[in-house]
């Protein structure tokens, strides 16, 4: 193709025949054409690349058949693997190196063991969108059995809930990768950030980061509102979409975790963003319903309490020495709260008695 680009005009191709192209090509086998010598044991590069006839391995044409209708070889094409790339747990990168921009008709499969299908381009944004949506729904239904293989060994309140690969974007640093890969678990209490899936029990604890799902917000951030592939093809083509992208990504999600700080994700797809904003959902509320209560120590006008936040009652503040309670109020009373990001927390509750506001 290099060649023919840059050839000029005027092109002089020499045509060869090429004796096993009428069997690669389905051809009857009285196709003209100079006559074959297979005797020599010469592996002719088509069947070596895998034809096959009639499930019999040899190399050898089969001479000219006696009843071409009933008698007829039928040759069958096997696929010659240049590459092979496991799905088990592989991720799917868009991503143009150095930048925030994805790739609009382009992508690359990654394999856990590093292996690389290298940059795959296709002709349209729809096809490359057909592909990527295909291939990632190989590699989730691939991590779901993971998954069932993985609970089996867990108890029904340490189950997996949901896992698979994002990209986090990277705050506060001037590397040229904005974005990086991470893997993320939802399991039974906890809220995991890999930078490796984890393929046995011991990985788990070998997270870089966890967190328990009573104490994350998860909010979406971009959403296409309709199908991938046309939306996506909408987008490379430049027609304009009345959204928010100034990053350059469509489907990102942040999970906050406590003072002011936030991880800043974003996947492939609109699909797997409704799964990760399901399984979020889901996640929490199990952990909630097991949970019942949370109780943190704290100061109040100078002394120190309990602060209890019971997910069925709502708010209550007691002494810690005596479990005298100080004040108690449901959810339906809090009327709005502030925090410093650090360590101070105000509450606004409505009294039910004189419907005044009180801040504690």
């Amino acid at each position: 193709v290099h060649l023919l680009r840059n050839a000029g005009d005027e092109v002089t191709i020499t045509v060869q025949y090429l004796r096993e192209a009428p069997s690669f090509l389905k051809l009857p086998l009285g196709s003209p054409g100079p006559s074959s010598d297979h005797s020599s044991g010469a592996s002719s590069p088509l069947f070596d690349s895998g034809l096959h006839l009639n499930g019999n391995s040899t190399n050898t044409a089969p001479s000219s058949p006696s009843s071409p209708i009933a008698n007829e070889p039928k040759y069958e094409k096997r696929w010659l693997d240049t590459l092979s790339v496991p799905l088990s747990m592989a991720r799917i990168s868009r991503d143009k190196a150095g930048t925030d921009k994805l790739r609009s008709n382009a992508f690359e499969v990654l394999a856990l063991d590093g292996v690389s299908t290298g940059i795959l381009q296709f002709y349209t944004a729809q096809e490359s969108a057909d592909w990527l949506r295909a291939i990632s729904t190989n590699i989730s239904d691939l991590t779901l059995q993971n998954m069932k293989m993985a609970n089996k060994c867990c108890s029904p309140s340490d189950q997996v809930i949901h896992m698979g690969w994002v990209n986090e974007r990277l705050e506060g640093t001037d590397s040229s990768q904005l974005y990086k890969f991470k893997f993320l678990a939802l399991k039974g209490s906890s809220f995991y950030i890999f930078s490796t899936p984890p393929v046995s029990t011991l990985d788990w604890v070998r997270a870089e980061k966890i967190y328990n799902l009573c104490e994350v917000l998860f909010k979406i951030h971009k959403l296409w509102p309709a199908d991938d592939c046309l939306l996506q093809a909408n987008w490379y083509l430049g027609i304009h979409q009345d959204f928010d992208l100034e990053d350059k990504r469509p489907y990102c999600f942040s999970v906050m975790v406590g003072h002011g700080k936030s991880h800043y994700f974003n996947v492939e797809l609109g699909s797997e963003l409704a799964v990760w904003e399901k399984s979020f959902q889901r996640a929490i509320f199990l952990e909630v319903q097991r949970t019942g209560s949370k109780t943190y120590m704290c100061s109040w006008q100078g002394d120190a309490l309990c602060f209890t936040v019971d997910f069925a009652l709502g708010f209550t503040c007691f002494d810690s020495k005596t479990k005298n309670v100080l004040w108690r109020f449901k959810f339906s009373q809090l009327k709005g709260s502030s925090d410093d990001g650090k360590t101070r927390v105000k509450l606004l509750f409505q009294n039910l008695d004189t419907k005044q506001i009180e801040t504690k």
